[in-house]
Protein backbone atom coordinates (compact mmCIF):
# COMPACT_ATOMS: atom_id res chain seq x y z
CA UNK A 1 0.00 0.00 0.00
CA UNK A 2 1.49 3.37 -1.01
CA UNK A 3 1.75 6.39 1.26
CA UNK A 4 -1.37 8.10 -0.13
CA UNK A 5 -3.49 5.01 0.51
CA UNK A 6 -2.00 4.61 3.99
CA UNK A 7 -2.90 8.23 4.71
CA UNK A 8 -6.46 7.57 3.47
CA UNK A 9 -6.61 4.53 5.76
CA UNK A 10 -5.53 6.61 8.77
CA UNK A 11 -7.92 9.46 7.83
CA UNK A 12 -10.90 7.11 7.59
CA UNK A 13 -9.83 5.37 10.80
CA UNK A 14 -9.75 8.62 12.74
CA UNK A 15 -13.23 9.56 11.46
CA UNK A 16 -14.45 6.13 12.56
CA UNK A 17 -12.98 6.70 16.05
CA UNK A 18 -14.82 10.06 16.25
CA UNK A 19 -18.10 8.43 15.23
CA UNK A 20 -17.75 5.12 17.11
CA UNK A 21 -16.75 6.80 20.36
CA UNK A 22 -19.28 9.59 19.80
CA UNK A 23 -16.58 12.18 20.48
CA UNK A 24 -17.98 15.66 20.97
CA UNK A 25 -16.60 18.81 19.36
CA UNK A 26 -13.59 19.83 21.45
CA UNK A 27 -12.72 16.26 22.48
CA UNK A 28 -9.06 15.33 22.33
CA UNK A 29 -8.02 12.60 19.91
CA UNK A 30 -5.56 9.86 20.87
CA UNK A 31 -1.90 10.82 20.46
CA UNK A 32 -0.10 10.40 17.13
CA UNK A 33 1.86 7.50 18.62
CA UNK A 34 -1.32 5.75 19.79
CA UNK A 35 -3.02 6.28 16.42
CA UNK A 36 0.06 5.03 14.56
CA UNK A 37 0.11 1.86 16.65
CA UNK A 38 -3.63 1.35 16.22
CA UNK A 39 -3.51 1.64 12.42
CA UNK A 40 -0.14 -0.06 11.95
CA UNK A 41 1.40 2.94 10.20
CA UNK A 42 4.14 5.45 10.94
CA UNK A 43 3.58 8.66 12.89
CA UNK A 44 4.39 10.57 9.69
CA UNK A 45 1.40 8.92 7.98
CA UNK A 46 -0.85 9.79 10.94
CA UNK A 47 0.45 13.36 10.88
CA UNK A 48 -0.37 13.63 7.15
CA UNK A 49 -3.88 12.30 7.78
CA UNK A 50 -4.40 14.81 10.60
CA UNK A 51 -3.27 17.68 8.36
CA UNK A 52 -5.84 16.61 5.76
CA UNK A 53 -8.56 16.25 8.40
CA UNK A 54 -7.75 19.75 9.62
CA UNK A 55 -7.99 21.06 6.04
CA UNK A 56 -11.43 19.46 5.78
CA UNK A 57 -12.52 21.15 9.00
CA UNK A 58 -12.90 17.92 10.99
CA UNK A 59 -9.99 18.29 13.43
CA UNK A 60 -7.72 21.05 14.66
CA UNK A 61 -4.23 20.91 16.09
CA UNK A 62 -3.33 22.82 19.25
CA UNK A 63 0.34 23.42 19.79
CA UNK A 64 1.69 21.20 22.52
CA UNK A 65 -1.72 19.70 23.27
CA UNK A 66 -2.48 17.41 20.32
CA UNK A 67 -5.40 17.22 17.91
CA UNK A 68 -9.04 17.85 18.79
CA UNK A 69 -12.42 17.31 17.13
CA UNK A 70 -13.51 20.50 15.39
CA UNK A 71 -16.64 19.17 13.67
CA UNK A 72 -18.12 15.75 13.09
CA UNK A 73 -19.21 14.49 9.66
CA UNK A 74 -22.96 13.99 9.55
CA UNK A 75 -24.06 10.41 10.21
CA UNK A 76 -26.23 10.75 7.07
CA UNK A 77 -23.04 10.84 4.98
CA UNK A 78 -22.74 7.08 5.43
CA UNK A 79 -25.74 6.62 3.11
CA UNK A 80 -23.78 8.22 0.27
CA UNK A 81 -20.20 7.13 0.89
CA UNK A 82 -18.37 4.74 3.20
CA UNK A 83 -15.75 6.18 5.54
CA UNK A 84 -13.02 4.79 3.27
CA UNK A 85 -14.17 7.15 0.47
CA UNK A 86 -14.44 10.20 2.69
CA UNK A 87 -10.82 11.43 2.33
CA UNK A 88 -10.89 11.41 -1.46
CA UNK A 89 -14.41 12.79 -1.70
CA UNK A 90 -13.90 15.68 0.74
CA UNK A 91 -10.44 16.19 -0.75
CA UNK A 92 -12.09 17.15 -4.04
CA UNK A 93 -13.08 20.42 -2.37
CA UNK A 94 -9.43 21.50 -2.43
CA UNK A 95 -9.48 21.23 -6.22
CA UNK A 96 -12.91 22.81 -6.54
CA UNK A 97 -11.88 25.87 -4.50
CA UNK A 98 -9.30 26.61 -7.19
CA UNK A 99 -11.10 25.34 -10.28
CA UNK A 100 -14.62 26.65 -9.72
CA UNK A 101 -13.69 29.98 -8.18
CA UNK A 102 -11.56 30.72 -11.25
CA UNK A 103 -14.32 29.43 -13.53
CA UNK A 104 -16.78 31.84 -11.93
CA UNK A 105 -14.26 34.67 -12.27
CA UNK A 106 -13.70 33.99 -15.98
CA UNK A 107 -17.39 33.39 -16.64
CA UNK A 108 -18.15 36.86 -15.26
CA UNK A 109 -15.51 38.37 -17.52
CA UNK A 110 -16.13 36.43 -20.70
CA UNK A 111 -19.73 35.20 -20.75
CA UNK A 112 -21.81 36.08 -23.79
CA UNK A 113 -25.48 37.00 -23.60
CA UNK A 114 -26.33 33.49 -24.78
CA UNK A 115 -24.11 31.89 -22.13
CA UNK A 116 -25.63 34.11 -19.47
CA UNK A 117 -29.10 32.99 -20.51
CA UNK A 118 -27.86 29.39 -20.27
CA UNK A 119 -26.61 30.00 -16.71
CA UNK A 120 -29.86 31.76 -15.77
CA UNK A 121 -31.87 28.80 -17.07
CA UNK A 122 -29.76 26.46 -14.93
CA UNK A 123 -30.35 28.69 -11.90
CA UNK A 124 -34.11 28.59 -12.43
CA UNK A 125 -34.09 24.80 -12.71
CA UNK A 126 -32.10 24.51 -9.49
CA UNK A 127 -34.44 26.94 -7.72
CA UNK A 128 -37.48 24.85 -8.71
CA UNK A 129 -35.78 21.63 -7.58
CA UNK A 130 -34.60 23.01 -4.23
CA UNK A 131 -38.02 24.46 -3.44
CA UNK A 132 -39.71 21.15 -4.22
CA UNK A 133 -39.18 17.73 -2.67
CA UNK A 134 -36.95 16.64 -5.56
CA UNK A 135 -33.35 15.51 -4.82
CA UNK A 136 -31.92 18.58 -6.73
CA UNK A 137 -28.37 17.23 -7.08
CA UNK A 138 -28.73 16.87 -10.87
CA UNK A 139 -29.77 20.52 -11.21
CA UNK A 140 -27.01 21.58 -8.81
CA UNK A 141 -24.37 19.78 -10.87
CA UNK A 142 -25.84 21.18 -14.08
CA UNK A 143 -25.61 24.80 -12.89
CA UNK A 144 -21.99 24.43 -11.81
CA UNK A 145 -21.22 22.84 -15.17
CA UNK A 146 -22.94 25.68 -17.06
CA UNK A 147 -20.78 28.17 -15.20
CA UNK A 148 -17.65 26.24 -16.20
CA UNK A 149 -18.90 26.23 -19.78
CA UNK A 150 -19.39 30.02 -19.69
CA UNK A 151 -15.61 30.47 -19.31
CA UNK A 152 -15.29 29.72 -23.01
CA UNK A 153 -12.38 27.41 -22.15
CA UNK A 154 -13.17 23.71 -22.74
CA UNK A 155 -10.42 22.70 -20.32
CA UNK A 156 -12.61 23.84 -17.40
CA UNK A 157 -15.36 21.45 -18.45
CA UNK A 158 -12.88 18.60 -18.85
CA UNK A 159 -11.46 19.25 -15.37
CA UNK A 160 -14.91 19.63 -13.81
CA UNK A 161 -16.21 16.45 -15.43
CA UNK A 162 -13.16 14.56 -14.15
CA UNK A 163 -14.41 15.29 -10.61
CA UNK A 164 -17.94 14.13 -11.40
CA UNK A 165 -17.95 11.02 -9.20
CA UNK A 166 -16.88 12.82 -6.02
CA UNK A 167 -18.91 15.96 -6.70
CA UNK A 168 -22.05 13.92 -7.38
CA UNK A 169 -21.75 12.15 -4.01
CA UNK A 170 -21.16 15.46 -2.24
CA UNK A 171 -24.13 17.14 -3.91
CA UNK A 172 -26.44 14.21 -3.19
CA UNK A 173 -25.37 14.18 0.45
CA UNK A 174 -25.45 17.97 0.77
CA UNK A 175 -29.04 18.32 -0.39
CA UNK A 176 -30.19 15.33 1.67
CA UNK A 177 -28.53 16.59 4.85
CA UNK A 178 -29.82 20.12 4.27
CA UNK A 179 -33.39 18.87 3.78
CA UNK A 180 -33.16 17.14 7.18
CA UNK A 181 -32.55 20.51 8.82
CA UNK A 182 -34.72 23.64 9.22
CA UNK A 183 -36.02 25.18 5.93
CA UNK A 184 -33.64 28.14 6.16
CA UNK A 185 -30.73 25.81 5.34
CA UNK A 186 -32.10 25.14 1.84
CA UNK A 187 -32.93 28.85 1.54
CA UNK A 188 -29.31 29.67 2.34
CA UNK A 189 -28.03 27.17 -0.24
CA UNK A 190 -30.32 28.73 -2.83
CA UNK A 191 -29.18 32.25 -1.94
CA UNK A 192 -25.52 31.28 -2.33
CA UNK A 193 -26.14 30.09 -5.89
CA UNK A 194 -28.13 33.24 -6.66
CA UNK A 195 -25.22 35.40 -5.48
CA UNK A 196 -22.83 33.59 -7.82
CA UNK A 197 -25.17 34.02 -10.77
CA UNK A 198 -25.86 37.68 -9.91
CA UNK A 199 -22.12 38.44 -9.87
CA UNK A 200 -21.66 36.72 -13.25
CA UNK A 201 -24.61 38.69 -14.60
CA UNK A 202 -23.06 41.95 -13.32
CA UNK A 203 -19.69 40.91 -14.80
CA UNK A 204 -18.19 41.27 -11.33
CA UNK A 205 -15.31 38.84 -11.66
CA UNK A 206 -13.95 39.21 -8.11
CA UNK A 207 -17.44 39.02 -6.64
CA UNK A 208 -18.20 35.87 -8.64
CA UNK A 209 -15.01 34.15 -7.49
CA UNK A 210 -15.64 35.12 -3.87
CA UNK A 211 -19.28 34.00 -4.01
CA UNK A 212 -18.28 30.63 -5.48
CA UNK A 213 -15.55 30.07 -2.92
CA UNK A 214 -17.92 30.99 -0.08
CA UNK A 215 -20.58 28.63 -1.46
CA UNK A 216 -18.11 25.74 -1.62
CA UNK A 217 -16.82 26.51 1.87
CA UNK A 218 -20.34 26.56 3.27
CA UNK A 219 -21.25 23.44 1.28
CA UNK A 220 -18.45 21.52 2.95
CA UNK A 221 -19.55 22.83 6.33
CA UNK A 222 -23.12 21.62 5.67
CA UNK A 223 -21.82 18.05 5.51
CA UNK A 224 -21.14 18.33 9.22
CA UNK A 225 -23.87 18.20 11.90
Amino acid sequence: MNQARLSDHAYAGIVEIINAQDLEVGARLPSEAALAERFGVSRAIVREALVRLASDGITEARRGAGSFVKSRPSQRLAAFMPATELPATLGSYEVRFVLEAEAARLAATRRTAQEMAHVEEGMERLREALLSSEPAHVEDMDLHRRIAQATGNPAFLIAFDALHGDVDKIMRAGVDISRSRPPEVIATMLREHEQIVAAIRAQDSEGAALAMRWHLWEGRRRLMP
